[in-house]
Protein backbone atom coordinates (compact mmCIF):
# COMPACT_ATOMS: atom_id res chain seq x y z
CA UNK A 1 0.00 0.00 0.00
CA UNK A 2 1.45 3.40 -1.00
CA UNK A 3 1.41 6.38 1.30
CA UNK A 4 -0.97 8.16 -1.08
CA UNK A 5 -3.35 5.23 -0.76
CA UNK A 6 -3.01 5.30 3.01
CA UNK A 7 -3.78 8.98 3.24
CA UNK A 8 -7.48 9.69 2.97
CA UNK A 9 -7.78 13.39 2.34
CA UNK A 10 -10.75 14.69 4.23
CA UNK A 11 -10.75 18.41 3.57
CA UNK A 12 -12.75 20.77 5.70
CA UNK A 13 -12.99 24.34 4.48
CA UNK A 14 -13.55 26.57 7.45
CA UNK A 15 -13.92 29.52 5.11
CA UNK A 16 -14.52 30.11 1.43
CA UNK A 17 -11.47 30.91 -0.65
CA UNK A 18 -10.75 34.35 0.68
CA UNK A 19 -7.51 36.29 0.66
CA UNK A 20 -6.04 36.62 4.10
CA UNK A 21 -6.18 40.04 5.68
CA UNK A 22 -2.85 41.80 5.97
CA UNK A 23 -2.70 40.91 9.67
CA UNK A 24 -2.28 37.27 8.62
CA UNK A 25 0.37 37.91 6.01
CA UNK A 26 2.85 35.54 7.66
CA UNK A 27 0.57 32.51 7.36
CA UNK A 28 2.08 30.26 4.70
CA UNK A 29 -0.02 29.72 1.56
CA UNK A 30 -2.93 31.58 3.13
CA UNK A 31 -4.13 28.25 4.56
CA UNK A 32 -3.80 26.57 7.95
CA UNK A 33 -3.60 22.84 7.25
CA UNK A 34 -4.21 20.35 10.06
CA UNK A 35 -3.34 16.67 9.73
CA UNK A 36 -5.22 14.19 11.93
CA UNK A 37 -2.93 11.15 12.09
CA UNK A 38 -4.59 8.26 13.90
CA UNK A 39 -5.52 4.59 14.04
CA UNK A 40 -8.44 4.49 11.64
CA UNK A 41 -8.90 0.75 11.34
CA UNK A 42 -7.47 -1.25 14.24
CA UNK A 43 -7.57 -1.60 18.04
CA UNK A 44 -7.51 2.13 18.85
CA UNK A 45 -10.08 3.28 16.31
CA UNK A 46 -12.90 3.87 18.85
CA UNK A 47 -10.52 5.62 21.26
CA UNK A 48 -9.30 8.02 18.57
CA UNK A 49 -9.79 7.33 14.84
CA UNK A 50 -12.54 9.15 12.98
CA UNK A 51 -13.71 10.65 16.25
CA UNK A 52 -10.50 12.66 16.40
CA UNK A 53 -11.27 14.00 12.94
CA UNK A 54 -14.77 14.98 14.12
CA UNK A 55 -13.28 16.72 17.17
CA UNK A 56 -10.83 18.70 15.04
CA UNK A 57 -13.65 19.86 12.76
CA UNK A 58 -15.69 20.96 15.76
CA UNK A 59 -12.75 22.97 17.11
CA UNK A 60 -12.35 24.79 13.78
CA UNK A 61 -16.07 25.54 13.74
CA UNK A 62 -16.19 26.74 17.34
CA UNK A 63 -13.12 28.93 16.87
CA UNK A 64 -15.06 30.82 14.20
CA UNK A 65 -12.34 30.66 11.56
CA UNK A 66 -14.65 31.64 8.69
CA UNK A 67 -15.87 34.78 10.43
CA UNK A 68 -12.25 35.78 11.05
CA UNK A 69 -11.27 35.40 7.40
CA UNK A 70 -9.15 32.34 8.11
CA UNK A 71 -9.07 29.32 5.84
CA UNK A 72 -8.49 26.00 7.58
CA UNK A 73 -8.24 22.57 5.97
CA UNK A 74 -8.13 19.17 7.65
CA UNK A 75 -6.62 16.02 6.16
CA UNK A 76 -6.52 12.61 7.81
CA UNK A 77 -4.54 9.38 7.54
CA UNK A 78 -4.22 5.93 9.10
CA UNK A 79 -0.75 5.27 10.54
CA UNK A 80 -1.58 1.56 11.00
CA UNK A 81 0.21 1.62 14.37
CA UNK A 82 3.55 1.46 12.52
CA UNK A 83 6.29 4.02 13.24
CA UNK A 84 7.70 3.79 9.70
CA UNK A 85 4.29 4.44 8.17
CA UNK A 86 3.68 7.35 10.53
CA UNK A 87 7.06 8.88 9.68
CA UNK A 88 6.46 8.54 5.94
CA UNK A 89 3.06 10.21 6.18
CA UNK A 90 4.48 13.01 8.34
CA UNK A 91 7.28 13.65 5.84
CA UNK A 92 4.87 13.70 2.91
CA UNK A 93 2.44 15.95 4.71
CA UNK A 94 5.13 18.45 5.71
CA UNK A 95 7.16 18.43 2.49
CA UNK A 96 4.53 17.91 -0.21
CA UNK A 97 1.06 18.61 1.17
CA UNK A 98 2.05 21.69 3.21
CA UNK A 99 0.50 20.44 6.46
CA UNK A 100 1.28 22.84 9.32
CA UNK A 101 0.40 20.72 12.36
CA UNK A 102 -0.17 17.04 13.10
CA UNK A 103 -2.62 16.11 15.86
CA UNK A 104 -3.71 13.02 17.84
CA UNK A 105 -1.39 10.04 17.02
CA UNK A 106 -2.30 7.18 19.35
CA UNK A 107 0.47 4.56 19.70
CA UNK A 108 3.53 5.98 21.45
CA UNK A 109 6.09 4.41 19.13
CA UNK A 110 4.46 6.23 16.20
CA UNK A 111 4.18 9.47 18.18
CA UNK A 112 7.86 9.36 19.13
CA UNK A 113 8.77 8.90 15.46
CA UNK A 114 6.53 11.77 14.33
CA UNK A 115 7.95 13.87 17.16
CA UNK A 116 11.42 13.64 15.61
CA UNK A 117 10.21 14.35 12.08
CA UNK A 118 8.32 17.40 13.35
CA UNK A 119 11.35 18.74 15.19
CA UNK A 120 13.55 18.43 12.09
CA UNK A 121 10.96 20.12 9.86
CA UNK A 122 10.21 22.95 12.31
CA UNK A 123 6.48 22.17 12.27
CA UNK A 124 4.00 21.61 15.13
CA UNK A 125 2.81 18.41 16.81
CA UNK A 126 -0.13 18.21 19.27
CA UNK A 127 -0.26 14.79 20.90
CA UNK A 128 -3.56 13.59 22.33
CA UNK A 129 -3.70 9.84 21.73
CA UNK A 130 -0.18 8.72 22.68
CA UNK A 131 0.70 8.20 26.33
CA UNK A 132 4.47 7.86 26.83
CA UNK A 133 5.72 10.40 29.36
CA UNK A 134 9.01 10.42 27.41
CA UNK A 135 7.37 12.96 25.09
CA UNK A 136 7.90 15.58 27.81
CA UNK A 137 10.98 13.83 29.20
CA UNK A 138 14.03 12.63 27.32
CA UNK A 139 12.26 13.04 23.94
CA UNK A 140 10.84 16.52 24.59
CA UNK A 141 10.85 18.96 21.69
CA UNK A 142 10.21 22.70 21.20
CA UNK A 143 7.77 21.66 18.46
CA UNK A 144 5.58 19.27 20.47
CA UNK A 145 2.89 19.65 23.12
CA UNK A 146 1.60 16.58 24.97
CA UNK A 147 -1.99 17.50 25.64
CA UNK A 148 -4.32 15.00 27.26
CA UNK A 149 -2.69 12.41 29.55
CA UNK A 150 0.50 10.40 29.96
CA UNK A 151 1.88 7.29 31.61
CA UNK A 152 3.16 9.15 34.68
CA UNK A 153 -0.32 10.55 35.30
CA UNK A 154 -1.95 7.15 34.87
CA UNK A 155 0.55 5.44 37.15
CA UNK A 156 0.29 8.00 39.90
CA UNK A 157 -3.48 8.25 39.72
CA UNK A 158 -4.47 4.59 39.50
CA UNK A 159 -1.33 2.98 40.94
CA UNK A 160 -1.27 5.17 44.03
CA UNK A 161 -4.94 4.56 44.78
CA UNK A 162 -4.67 0.80 44.46
CA UNK A 163 -1.48 0.36 46.50
CA UNK A 164 -2.83 2.55 49.30
CA UNK A 165 -5.94 0.37 49.55
CA UNK A 166 -3.98 -2.88 49.97
CA UNK A 167 -2.95 -3.83 46.44
CA UNK A 168 0.73 -4.15 47.32
CA UNK A 169 1.85 -7.04 45.09
CA UNK A 170 1.67 -6.73 41.31
CA UNK A 171 2.10 -8.71 38.11
CA UNK A 172 2.23 -6.71 34.87
CA UNK A 173 0.67 -7.76 31.60
CA UNK A 174 2.27 -5.29 29.21
CA UNK A 175 1.89 -4.33 25.55
CA UNK A 176 5.32 -4.83 24.00
CA UNK A 177 6.05 -1.38 22.56
CA UNK A 178 6.98 2.10 23.78
CA UNK A 179 3.66 2.90 25.44
CA UNK A 180 3.40 -0.36 27.39
CA UNK A 181 7.02 -0.18 28.50
CA UNK A 182 6.59 3.41 29.74
CA UNK A 183 3.34 2.63 31.57
CA UNK A 184 4.85 -0.45 33.22
CA UNK A 185 7.96 1.53 34.20
CA UNK A 186 6.04 4.46 35.68
CA UNK A 187 3.56 2.26 37.56
CA UNK A 188 6.29 -0.03 38.91
CA UNK A 189 8.02 3.05 40.30
CA UNK A 190 4.84 4.12 42.09
CA UNK A 191 4.22 0.63 43.49
CA UNK A 192 7.73 0.36 44.89
CA UNK A 193 7.73 3.94 46.21
CA UNK A 194 4.65 3.06 48.26
CA UNK A 195 6.16 -0.13 49.67
CA UNK A 196 4.68 -2.62 47.21
CA UNK A 197 6.40 -5.36 45.23
CA UNK A 198 6.36 -6.45 41.59
CA UNK A 199 6.30 -10.24 41.48
CA UNK A 200 6.60 -10.61 37.73
CA UNK A 201 5.76 -9.26 34.30
CA UNK A 202 5.06 -10.56 30.82
CA UNK A 203 4.88 -8.69 27.52
CA UNK A 204 2.45 -9.40 24.71
CA UNK A 205 2.36 -8.29 21.05
CA UNK A 206 0.20 -5.34 20.04
CA UNK A 207 -3.35 -6.37 19.07
CA UNK A 208 -3.22 -9.77 20.79
CA UNK A 209 -6.30 -11.97 20.48
CA UNK A 210 -5.38 -14.81 22.85
CA UNK A 211 -4.20 -13.88 26.35
CA UNK A 212 -4.48 -17.34 27.86
CA UNK A 213 -0.75 -18.05 28.31
CA UNK A 214 -0.15 -14.58 29.78
CA UNK A 215 -3.06 -14.89 32.20
CA UNK A 216 -1.83 -18.29 33.38
CA UNK A 217 1.49 -16.66 34.29
CA UNK A 218 -0.35 -13.93 36.15
CA UNK A 219 -2.34 -16.53 38.11
CA UNK A 220 0.80 -18.48 38.98
CA UNK A 221 2.45 -15.33 40.40
CA UNK A 222 -0.16 -15.09 43.20
CA UNK A 223 0.07 -11.29 42.93
CA UNK A 224 -2.88 -9.41 44.39
CA UNK A 225 -3.04 -7.08 41.39
CA UNK A 226 -2.74 -7.91 37.70
CA UNK A 227 -1.77 -4.59 36.12
CA UNK A 228 -2.88 -4.23 32.50
CA UNK A 229 -0.29 -1.96 30.89
CA UNK A 230 -2.06 -1.92 27.55
CA UNK A 231 -4.99 -0.14 25.90
CA UNK A 232 -7.97 -0.39 23.58
CA UNK A 233 -8.75 -3.81 22.17
CA UNK A 234 -5.86 -5.35 24.09
CA UNK A 235 -7.33 -4.18 27.39
CA UNK A 236 -10.87 -5.31 26.62
CA UNK A 237 -9.69 -8.70 25.35
CA UNK A 238 -7.54 -9.21 28.45
CA UNK A 239 -10.40 -8.29 30.80
CA UNK A 240 -12.90 -10.53 29.02
CA UNK A 241 -10.52 -13.49 29.04
CA UNK A 242 -9.54 -12.84 32.66
CA UNK A 243 -13.22 -13.17 33.54
CA UNK A 244 -13.33 -16.52 31.72
CA UNK A 245 -10.25 -17.66 33.67
CA UNK A 246 -11.84 -16.62 36.94
CA UNK A 247 -8.96 -14.30 37.85
CA UNK A 248 -11.06 -12.08 40.12
CA UNK A 249 -13.22 -14.94 41.42
CA UNK A 250 -10.06 -16.66 42.65
CA UNK A 251 -8.84 -13.67 44.63
CA UNK A 252 -6.77 -11.51 42.29
CA UNK A 253 -7.86 -8.07 41.07
CA UNK A 254 -7.37 -6.34 37.73
CA UNK A 255 -5.96 -2.83 37.43
CA UNK A 256 -6.80 -1.23 34.10
CA UNK A 257 -3.96 1.28 33.83
CA UNK A 258 -5.41 2.89 30.70
CA UNK A 259 -9.14 2.46 30.20
CA UNK A 260 -11.44 4.59 28.06
CA UNK A 261 -15.20 4.98 28.13
CA UNK A 262 -15.34 3.21 24.76
CA UNK A 263 -13.68 0.19 26.43
CA UNK A 264 -16.30 0.17 29.19
CA UNK A 265 -19.01 0.33 26.55
CA UNK A 266 -17.46 -2.63 24.75
CA UNK A 267 -17.12 -4.65 27.94
CA UNK A 268 -20.55 -3.83 29.34
CA UNK A 269 -21.18 -2.85 32.95
CA UNK A 270 -21.66 -6.43 34.07
CA UNK A 271 -18.04 -7.17 33.20
CA UNK A 272 -16.47 -3.74 33.79
CA UNK A 273 -18.19 -2.80 37.07
CA UNK A 274 -15.79 -1.82 39.82
CA UNK A 275 -12.84 -1.06 37.53
CA UNK A 276 -10.86 1.90 38.83
CA UNK A 277 -8.81 4.05 36.48
CA UNK A 278 -7.71 7.61 35.77
CA UNK A 279 -9.01 9.96 33.09
CA UNK A 280 -8.81 13.67 32.35
CA UNK A 281 -12.26 14.03 30.75
CA UNK A 282 -15.73 12.55 31.23
CA UNK A 283 -18.59 13.50 28.97
CA UNK A 284 -21.14 13.84 31.82
CA UNK A 285 -18.99 16.11 34.00
CA UNK A 286 -20.95 19.35 33.51
CA UNK A 287 -23.28 21.23 31.16
CA UNK A 288 -20.45 22.16 28.77
CA UNK A 289 -19.15 18.61 28.39
CA UNK A 290 -22.69 17.34 27.88
CA UNK A 291 -23.36 19.98 25.22
CA UNK A 292 -20.17 18.99 23.39
CA UNK A 293 -21.15 15.32 23.53
CA UNK A 294 -24.63 16.04 22.19
CA UNK A 295 -23.00 17.41 19.04
CA UNK A 296 -20.11 14.97 18.86
CA UNK A 297 -21.76 11.56 19.34
CA UNK A 298 -24.14 11.66 16.32
CA UNK A 299 -21.17 12.49 14.08
CA UNK A 300 -19.13 9.61 15.54
CA UNK A 301 -21.48 6.65 15.06
CA UNK A 302 -23.03 7.29 18.48
CA UNK A 303 -19.71 6.68 20.28
CA UNK A 304 -19.32 9.19 23.09
CA UNK A 305 -16.10 11.22 23.29
CA UNK A 306 -13.06 9.72 24.98
CA UNK A 307 -10.47 11.91 26.63
CA UNK A 308 -8.42 11.57 23.41
CA UNK A 309 -11.22 13.15 21.37
CA UNK A 310 -11.62 15.89 23.97
CA UNK A 311 -7.88 16.50 23.83
CA UNK A 312 -7.88 16.88 20.04
CA UNK A 313 -10.68 19.44 20.27
CA UNK A 314 -8.99 21.38 23.06
CA UNK A 315 -5.54 21.33 21.43
CA UNK A 316 -6.76 22.43 17.98
CA UNK A 317 -8.81 25.25 19.53
CA UNK A 318 -5.78 26.56 21.42
CA UNK A 319 -3.56 26.13 18.36
CA UNK A 320 -5.85 28.36 16.29
CA UNK A 321 -5.94 30.95 19.09
CA UNK A 322 -2.14 30.96 19.12
CA UNK A 323 -1.95 31.48 15.34
CA UNK A 324 -4.39 34.37 15.64
CA UNK A 325 -2.29 35.88 18.42
CA UNK A 326 1.16 35.30 16.87
CA UNK A 327 -0.03 36.07 13.31
CA UNK A 328 2.03 33.20 11.91
CA UNK A 329 1.71 29.45 11.39
CA UNK A 330 5.46 28.83 11.78
CA UNK A 331 5.46 25.67 13.88
CA UNK A 332 8.14 26.58 16.41
CA UNK A 333 6.68 30.07 16.94
CA UNK A 334 3.12 28.81 17.32
CA UNK A 335 4.11 26.18 19.89
CA UNK A 336 5.94 28.92 21.84
CA UNK A 337 2.82 31.08 21.70
CA UNK A 338 0.65 28.17 22.88
CA UNK A 339 2.93 27.91 25.91
CA UNK A 340 2.71 31.65 26.55
CA UNK A 341 -1.07 31.89 26.35
CA UNK A 342 -3.18 30.39 29.17
CA UNK A 343 -5.52 27.64 27.96
CA UNK A 344 -9.28 27.90 28.39
CA UNK A 345 -11.90 25.73 26.71
CA UNK A 346 -15.25 24.14 27.60
CA UNK A 347 -13.86 20.61 28.08
CA UNK A 348 -10.75 21.05 30.23
CA UNK A 349 -11.38 24.52 31.59
CA UNK A 350 -8.46 26.80 32.40
CA UNK A 351 -4.88 25.53 32.33
CA UNK A 352 -1.36 26.10 31.09
CA UNK A 353 1.28 24.53 28.85
CA UNK A 354 4.67 24.13 30.52
CA UNK A 355 8.08 24.76 28.97
CA UNK A 356 8.60 21.00 28.54
CA UNK A 357 5.44 20.79 26.42
CA UNK A 358 3.22 19.24 29.10
CA UNK A 359 -0.38 20.55 29.10
CA UNK A 360 -1.54 20.88 32.71
CA UNK A 361 -5.11 20.25 33.92
CA UNK A 362 -6.85 18.14 36.59
CA UNK A 363 -7.23 14.36 36.38
CA UNK A 364 -9.99 12.21 37.82
CA UNK A 365 -9.93 8.84 39.54
CA UNK A 366 -13.11 7.12 38.37
CA UNK A 367 -14.91 3.87 39.12
CA UNK A 368 -17.21 2.02 36.74
CA UNK A 369 -20.75 1.88 38.02
CA UNK A 370 -22.67 -1.26 38.79
CA UNK A 371 -25.46 -1.96 36.28
CA UNK A 372 -28.09 -0.93 38.82
CA UNK A 373 -26.37 2.44 39.32
CA UNK A 374 -26.44 3.42 35.65
CA UNK A 375 -29.31 5.64 34.52
CA UNK A 376 -28.91 4.86 30.83
CA UNK A 377 -26.53 4.35 27.88
CA UNK A 378 -23.02 5.73 28.46
CA UNK A 379 -23.78 6.57 32.11
CA UNK A 380 -20.81 4.52 33.24
CA UNK A 381 -18.48 6.46 35.55
CA UNK A 382 -18.56 7.91 39.01
CA UNK A 383 -15.74 10.22 40.06
CA UNK A 384 -14.02 9.01 43.23
CA UNK A 385 -11.42 11.76 43.49
CA UNK A 386 -10.16 14.84 41.65
CA UNK A 387 -6.39 15.11 41.29
CA UNK A 388 -5.46 18.82 41.15
CA UNK A 389 -3.63 20.02 38.05
CA UNK A 390 -0.45 20.74 39.97
CA UNK A 391 -0.37 17.14 41.25
CA UNK A 392 -1.69 15.26 38.23
CA UNK A 393 1.48 15.33 36.11
CA UNK A 394 5.16 14.70 36.73
CA UNK A 395 7.07 17.72 38.11
CA UNK A 396 8.97 19.35 35.28
CA UNK A 397 12.34 19.05 37.00
CA UNK A 398 11.98 15.25 37.22
CA UNK A 399 11.46 14.47 33.54
CA UNK A 400 14.93 15.05 32.14
CA UNK A 401 13.68 17.42 29.42
CA UNK A 402 16.53 19.42 27.91
CA UNK A 403 14.36 22.47 27.16
CA UNK A 404 12.62 22.66 30.55
CA UNK A 405 13.30 25.90 32.39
Amino acid sequence: MTIRQIVRSSVVAAAVALAWPSAHAQVSDGVIKIGVLSDMSSLYTDIAGRGSEVAARMAVEDFGAAAKGMKVEIVSADHQNKPDVGSQIANQWYDVDKVDVIVDVPTSSVALAVNEVTRKKGKAFLVSGAASSDLTGKACSPNTIHWTYDTWMLANGTGNAIVKTGGDSWFFLTADYAFGHALERDTESVVQKNGGKVLGKVRHPLNTQDFSSFLLQAQASKAKIVGLANAGGDTTNAIKQAAEFGIVRRGQNLAGLLVFISDVHSLGLQTAQGLIFTETFYWDMNDQTRAFTKRFAPANRGIHPTMVHAGVYSAVLHYLKAIESAKTDDGTKVIAEMKRLPTDDPLFGKGTVRADGRKIHPAYLVEVKKPAESKGPWDYHKVRATIPAEQAFRPMDQGGCSIAK
